[in-house]
């Protein structure tokens, strides 16, 4: 009885056992596979591409972008044989109009003279081209960069400010005038303020002539851009001067050469120029 009761006890611990060890072997095994399982399934996942911006194709837009380069490049360009249009107009070195001429016709005469062939004006219908030297191509090229160097270049104006006392004595102001007119030059805006001394009796009409005495200085040169008024509660009085413009600058030099030409003084022919005198 002892003996199957062992027996009995032992195939219990057996069964126990090997169920503990399954236990442990599948739960191990769950773990392993999880991640992988996982990564699997990201892996097989479908992505989503990233939408990335690009410029549609086209032929007309590059074709029309092309043609305005060549529109606003002013610089003179050999197009050598490559003449696009099958009639074009032709103007050879000395600027005589030769009229309409087939491609073929021109190539041949620029073959005979020795000439180089420029486009002149590309939106002409037809096409406008000249014959030119190598020397003429090389001297107008160097009169277009002149001519661009010689451009005012576009900015912001920048405006200079200058205040004193109406009691400035004459040497002083003498020095602040000559200021004023390297600033004029180089085409500043000058604010000048001119403040009333406090215990000197000068009237209105007397600080504003000041104004008219710096201006006086720079004849053909500035001009007020806003003339002498009070500020400051009437304790000073400001004004803007300016560089003349190109027609005031032709305006005056026309009624300065008629105010010494004797024939025109006596004719009577004189006119007022367009500028603002003090």
């Amino acid at each position: 009885m002892a003996v199957f009761l062992l027996k009995r006890l032992t195939l219990q611990i057996i069964k126990t056992e090997n169920n503990y060890i399954r236990r442990c072997f599948s739960k191990h095994m769950v773990q392993k596979t999880a991640p992988a399982l996982s990564s699997s399934l990201a892996a097989s996942a479908p992505r989503l591409a990233s939408l990335i911006p690009a410029k549609c194709f086209s032929t007309v837009e590059d074709t029309q972008d092309d043609r305005k380069k060549k529109t606003n490049d002013r610089t003179l360009t050999n197009t050598g044989r490559k003449i696009h249009a099958r009639i074009i107009r032709v103007f050879d070195e000395k600027g005589n109009d030769l009229g309409n001429m087939h491609r073929a016709d021109v190539i041949r005469l620029m073959d005979e003279r020795d000439l180089r062939l420029v486009q002149r004006n590309s939106n002409a219908e037809p096409p406008e081209y000249q014959l030119m030297t190598g020397m003429q191509i090389h001297q107008e090229r160097l009169r277009l960069r002149e001519q661009e160097k010689a451009k005012p270049k576009a900015g912001p104006t920048v405006r200079k400010e200058l205040t004193f006392s109406s009691n400035i004595g004459q040497h002083d102001l003498e020095t602040k005038s000559k200021q004023i007119q390297q600033w004029i030059e180089k085409k500043y805006q000058v604010q000048i303020t001119i403040k009333k001394a406090k215990y000197a009796d000068n009237p209105e009409n007397k600080t504003e002539e000041i104004f008219h005495q710096i201006l006086q200085t720079m004849p053909g040169v500035a001009t007020f851009l806003s003339r002498p008024q009070a500020v400051k509660g009437g304790t000073a009085l400001t004004c803007i001067l300016r560089h003349l413009s190109k027609k005031e600058e032709k305006a005056h030099a026309d009624s300065q050469a008629q105010k010494t030409d004797p024939l025109n003084k006596e004719n009577g022919n004189g006119r007022e120029s367009d500028v603002v005198h003090p």
